[in-house]
């Protein structure tokens, strides 16, 4: 093959090695093609003779090079050269037939609309790591060439195809790929069976949730949430952040939702709760930091009372569309020590909806933080529906994808406005206990007077006034004033609680037979489905027990 017709034109180079050649060139060495010369030293007398590179003929240099290396030229892009490891790797081609039908390796690639590219523009192309029919992986570059003498336009023009074996780094490459797959696999197996697989359902709170992991490679955070019954018909909802990224950052989180529940059947206030997470973080990882947001809901209070370690606010739309933002108070995420929390409260009546989320829903990279969730208080207020319904609709409107690049989890909980047949099954009633020990028997008459009226059988109408009986007792022998007896029935349990104002909590103990006292707690402890006490805010302490009801009583 003659290559005296052309010469390469590489990216980023001009041809003055081509005019320094016209003018220095021997008679001998014209019409060879070269390529430009690189500047050397001058040689000593002591120096022995080395050939620049315009000494050196190109085709010597592409038939020894390790690379594939074919020229086509003109139009149709007809074989003018393939060096020796092309001809390794795909077989003998034959000369001055068109590509197309003699290079078919190169149609399998795809390269044929970027061969036409490069002749067209006259500027190089790479692609990186195509697969051959050989089961190698190559990344060719394709470089435009030209007539010697600069004339001939298109039909004087050709390509340089140079492709680099890359088989070793695509597999290593795929490996490192399928490596971080299973990693990510792992964590979001991990992160699922750590969330809770169903949601607890409170007797006055309708519930719903979701968890999106990253879409991205290992992208799978510490993001999680949960439902805790407190009993005496409290719930509390949870919502938190571990910050970093795979199986690490849902390991931590396992640990910080399973502490979360055990600190929350101390039925605590939430920034207690949180200030002991926030001292477990610590010890968990100094280095692991983790937001979080605690909430208590009281349905006889009408509001949420929270507290934030460094998370996003809880958002409230209330029966006329009003959305409100529970931005204080909030104390620095967890782990940071040294940090007394306070606990909120934001109204919750009924009617209303509340969103706990993680940051996965509203921050975005090009955008404030305050636009995400402004944008995520538009699109609550107008958020009709269920639970369910609602928690999908925002998801969409903050425009999450399977390929989303942050994990993402939202909860949802709606205290439903109940009237009509509904509504007769939510019931409440209260009394002040007042006049000494009088208090007593005028509490177990209410009590009577109120389950009657509610229509209970008779045997658990005589155990709710037994235990209202025994728990008021307890109140007056070891409590303090204001004394008040609560009873609230849903449709599904009847609560009896007497709060005081002594912050001493009961517990139960085994009595002796010649104990006149102490057999209070351990009476309404038998007798009672579940029962349990708490400090309340102000100081002071409540009581409760509840009962389950019968099937009949709940249809």
């Amino acid at each position: 093959m003659n290559f005296t017709r052309w010469s390469a034109r590489l990216p980023g180079t001009q041809r003055r090695a081509a005019a320094r050649t016209e003018q220095t060139a021997s008679p001998d060495r014209r019409g060879e093609s070269s390529v430009p010369a690189a500047r050397a030293e001058r040689p000593t007398d002591e120096s022995p003779s080395v050939p620049a590179v315009d000494d050196l003929r190109v085709r010597e240099v592409l038939d020894r090079v390790p690379s594939l290396v074919a020229l086509v030229h003109g139009p149709d892009h007809r074989i003018a050269y393939v060096n020796d490891a092309y001809t390794t790797a795909f077989g003998v081609r034959p000369l001055g037939e068109r590509a197309r039908e003699a290079l078919p390796e190169l149609d399998a690639l795809g390269l044929f609309p970027l061969l036409d590219q490069v002749q067209r523009s006259g500027k190089p192309r790479t692609v990186k790591s195509r697969k051959a029919p050989d089961g190698r992986s190559y990344t060719f570059t394709c470089t435009p060439v030209a007539q010697g003498d600069g004339k001939g336009g298109s039909d004087g023009r050709g390509v340089l195809v140079f492709a680099t074996d890359v088989t070793d780094h695509a597999e290593a490459a795929e490996r490192l790929r399928a490596s971080e797959r299973r990693q990510r696999e792992t964590a979001v197996t991990l992160q699922r069976s750590l969330l809770p697989q169903e949601l607890e359902e409170p007797d006055d709170l309708r519930i719903a949730a979701t968890y999106h992991p990253g879409g991205t490679e290992a992208a799978v955070g510490g993001d999680w949430y949960d439902v805790i019954t407190l009993g005496g018909g409290r719930t509390a909802l949870v919502i938190g952040d571990v910050m970093g990224r795979g199986v690490r950052a849902a390991a931590v989180m396992g640990q910080l939702r399973t502490a979360v529940r055990a600190y929350a059947r101390l039925d605590l206030p939430p920034h207690e709760v949180l200030q002991l997470l926030d001292g477990l973080a610590a010890e968990i990882d100094a280095n692991q930091i983790a937001t979080c947001a605690y909430a208590i809901h009281d349905p006889n209070e009408g509001k949420l009372v929270y507290s934030s370690a460094g998370h996003l606010p809880i958002l409230v739309r209330d029966e006329n569309g009003t959305v409100l933002r529970a931005d204080e108070p909030t104390g620095p995420p967890l782990g940071t020590g040294g940090w007394m929390h306070a606990s909120g409260s934001i109204p919750l009546a009924p009617g209303s909806t509340a969103v706990l989320y993680t940051d996965g829903l509203v921050e975005r990279r090009d955008a404030d933080l305050d636009e995400g969730i402004a944008a995520l208080e538009r699109a609550l207020a107008g958020a009709t529906g269920t639970p369910q319904v609602v928690c999908d609709r925002l998801v969409r409107s903050a425009g999450v994808t399977p390929d989303h690049d942050d994990d993402v989890a939202v909860l949802v909980l709606q205290h439903p406005a109940r009237t009509g047949a509904d509504g007769e099954l939510f019931r409440n009633a209260a009394l002040e206990l007042l006049g000494g020990v009088e208090a007593a028997p005028r509490a177990r008459a209410f009590a009577s007077g109120v389950l009657t009226s509610w229509r209970f059988p008779a045997d658990l109408h005589d155990l709710g006034v037994l235990a209202t009986s025994e728990l008021v007792a307890n109140s007056l022998q070891h409590g303090t004033p204001p004394m008040r007896l609560r009873l609230r029935r849903t449709d599904r349990r009847l609560i009896i609680e007497v709060t005081d104002g002594d912050d001493h909590l009961p517990r139960r103990r085994r009595a002796e037979p010649g104990d006149e006292s102490g057999r209070g707690i351990a009476i309404v402890a038998t007798i009672a489905s579940n029962w349990g006490c708490r400090r309340t805010p102000g100081g002071g302490k409540a009581v409760w027990c509840e009962f389950a009801l019968p099937r009949t009583q709940t249809t």
